[in-house]
């Protein structure tokens, strides 16, 4: 479902209608007429398929859908004002006192040319991108920038940088554009109108665990709502979450979290195992000492990851006294690579159990006898501090729970030992 951001101007002529229970009223707080503050209401109730007051002889009172609408709409206001101020101040202007009126100057059409200047550090490809003039991107941003007082963009000789002003506040300005969708599937959800959507990142396990059986559970329950699952690294993928382009990350937990501004739910834990080809000699034996498994190459996950650093809890300071070790070790964040060097080598790695069951099941790939210590790895949702998941998302978030529950115990019921 393509979402529209809305007109900011009409946001806050809600607003202002619900507070004060009058047109009239609301038009003179926000400085426009009565006909024009009645044909904002309009347009934004068109926009919504809804209606957001009752009326009456003795005023304009917020109905149900309303009174849901408005919460959000709350939010998102909140968020550009906090991130303005924030910009502001990095920037190391203290006086910050007049935001709060300078504010209610910004336009929606600012902030999406903010967004796409600062995503694509080039006026020419964010015009194509959000379909409008350079010319206009241009004088979007410089607006922008006179109203708040502070510089967005500078141009350096491989074409403009981003301020860390211009990086606080299109960050902020992108999660209150999502409030705002957010508001609307809400209303959506209170016609029986299920349609939205929900954008997560995943890493390998979860996709090839529970993830898929809590997509059809849900998809079948909410056939309307639309899904996106992105993979690739973790960093890449936390950042899409941090700054709004995602609402989940599911997969391997970090310890600590990675970011001040994001949550971390265990929903399983899985454990690690040391793997090799099925001719490895090293099958062949039971155990096996750390110092045997110190004689072989590696291909492991990158470093950063917490397979590497179980990885190197056990073996980096052996590895380490061996001359030029780390020709020895490969890195790499593609599993289908990694089991396919450990078919045709005589290299070992460390893996969580369920991502190679299939494989060891088959015979392809063979389960070392060497127990990890504190081998468990947490696996769950990393999500936003500031994120609140409509009821219809929360419904999806219960199925990954579920169906990650479930897989847990399938896995206890059927790994072996060794």
């Amino acid at each position: 479902m393509k979402f529209s951001n809305p007109n900011l101007k009409h946001l806050r002529i809600f607003l202002a209608v619900m507070e004060t229970k009058s047109i009239g009223k609301a038009a003179e707080t926000v400085f426009l007429s009565q006909p024009a503050t009645t044909q904002a209401i309009a347009k934004l109730e068109l926009s919504l398929n809804t209606k957001l007051f009752d009326r009456s002889r003795s005023g304009m009172y917020v109905s149900k859908t309303g009174s849901v609408y408005a919460v959000r709409i709350k939010r998102a206001l909140r968020i550009i004002l906090d991130g303005a101020k924030k910009a502001i101040r990095s920037e190391n202007k203290i006086n910050d006192s007049q935001v709060e009126h300078s504010v209610l100057k910004i336009t929606t059409t600012q902030l999406n040319a903010l967004i796409a200047v600062n995503e694509t550090k080039n006026f020419a490809l964010a015009g194509r991108n959000v379909g409008i003039s350079q010319s206009s991107l241009h004088r979007s941003t410089r607006d922008l920038e006179a109203i708040l007082g502070i510089t967005f963009f500078t141009k350096v000789k491989r074409g403009i940088e981003s301020s860390k002003a211009a990086e606080i506040f299109a960050k902020a300005a992108n999660l209150a554009f999502l409030e705002m969708a957010q508001g609307s599937y809400e209303v959506n959800s209170l016609h029986n109108r299920e349609v939205g959507q929900i954008s997560m990142g995943c890493m390998p396990l979860a996709r090839a665990s529970f993830l898929p059986e809590a997509i059809n559970e849900f998809a079948a329950s909410y056939p309307d709502y639309r899904l996106y699952i992105n993979d690739g690294q973790y960093e890449d993928l936390l950042n899409h979450l941090r700054y709004g382009s995602s609402d989940l990350l599911i997969g391997a937990l970090r310890t600590p979290a990675p970011s001040n501004d994001v949550i971390q739910e265990e929903i399983f834990s899985s454990t690690l195992c040391i793997v090799a080809g099925p001719n490895h000699p090293l099958c062949r034996q039971q155990n096996i000492t750390v110092e045997q498994l110190a004689e072989y190459p590696w291909v492991v996950s990158p470093e950063g990851t917490p397979t590497y650093e179980a990885f190197d809890s056990i073996l980096g300071d052996l590895l380490k006294r061996k001359e030029n070790y780390q020709a020895r070790i490969i890195e790499t964040s593609s599993q289908i690579l990694m089991q396919r060097i450990l078919i045709g080598s005589n290299r070992l790695s460390i893996i969580s159990e369920d991502q190679i069951f299939s494989q060891t099941q088959k015979g392809t790939l063979s389960k070392l006898f060497f127990e990890v210590k504190h081998r468990a790895r947490p696996i769950g949702i990393t999500m936003r501090k500031s994120w609140v998941p409509t009821k219809t998302q929360s419904s999806f978030l219960d199925s990954l729970r579920k169906h990650a529950n479930l897989y847990q115990q399938y896995m206890f019921d059927t790994l072996p030992l060794f």
